[in-house]
């Protein structure tokens, strides 16, 4: 693991790392933000899983996260948002390839070589960074924003236990239903649609359940809202009698402007589920 920069940052240190990852076939770059709390031992942790185009920065710079999670003794990791490099496939449209993996373990060529988000962010990235930073080896909570928020609330509902704090910012809900995943599902996983349903919020929760609450933040004035649709996760919560609190946020849209507004919201609430 190379150290690519360190910085103090709300008496913690705010660190940028690379690795050569086994599970993805290339280099990774990923952030972790250790909280002064972590001087003393392991803390607890917040994942933070970006959207479409960002890369392990875009909320580690924007989102404002760090001077919570440093009240609440939070470390917080934010990973990549796909695979990248010479010899890694790419697409000319924003919405699939590098930038793109929506955290699914793709097995359609010419993705299926580097495209392994899923088995990345839930097993080599997590053994990773509990090996090499004063972690919590159990005490994992996972967020995200837009097709970060898609993948924070699979991963979670696909792995009991994995994850005791759900959150998520605009997440695409039904992406079997929408512009937004049925063109990266397919791309990534074939045609067979029955493979992409694990990788559905709105079906995964009648099928697995969530064993604790969920926060989740949409705007109001989101202009990609037609695409998460939000609508379909409300009611398979409602008909799963999943706890939750589900908020539109009024005159907000998708930015980061977004994100930043509520983010103490986010982190004080995987705070008070992560001790």
């Amino acid at each position: 693991m190379e150290t690519v920069s360190e910085n103090r940052c709300f008496g913690g240190v705010q660190g940028v790392y690379k690795h050569a990852a086994k599970t993805t076939g290339c280099d990774m770059t990923f952030a972790v933000y250790l909280p002064p709390q972590a001087e003393d031992g392991p803390v607890p942790v917040l994942w933070y899983l970006s959207g479409l185009t960002c890369t392990h920065e875009n909320a580690m710079t924007k989102a404002g996260a760090q001077a919570w999670a440093a009240e609440e003794g939070l470390a917080l990791v934010f990973p990549d948002t796909s695979p990248r490099g010479e010899g890694v496939a790419d697409d000319e449209a924003y919405d699939l390839g590098q930038g793109a993996g929506f955290y699914v373990d793709a097995t359609e060529d010419p993705w299926a070589p580097h495209y392994k988000l899923y088995s990345y962010i839930s097993h080599e990235l997590r053994e990773l960074v509990v090996r090499n930073f004063m972690i919590d080896e159990e005490a994992h909570g996972i967020t995200g924003h837009s097709m970060g928020g898609h993948g924070a609330i699979t991963l979670a509902l696909r792995n009991p236990g994995l994850y005791r704090s759900l959150s998520a910012f605009a997440p695409i809900a039904h992406p079997t239903d929408s512009d937004w995943g049925r063109k990266q599902l397919s791309a990534y996983l074939g045609d067979d649609e029955t493979k992409w349903a694990p990788h559905d919020s709105v079906l995964l929760l009648g099928e697995t359940g969530w064993d604790g609450d969920i926060l989740i933040d949409t705007g109001a004035n989101d202009q990609f809202i037609e695409l998460l649709r939000p609508e379909a996760l409300a009611a398979a919560l409602a008909e799963t009698r999943t706890p939750h609190m589900m908020r539109l946020q009024p005159g907000y849209d998708h930015s980061y402007f977004f994100v930043a507004s509520f983010m103490e919201d986010h982190v004080r609430w995987h705070g008070e589920r992560l001790g």
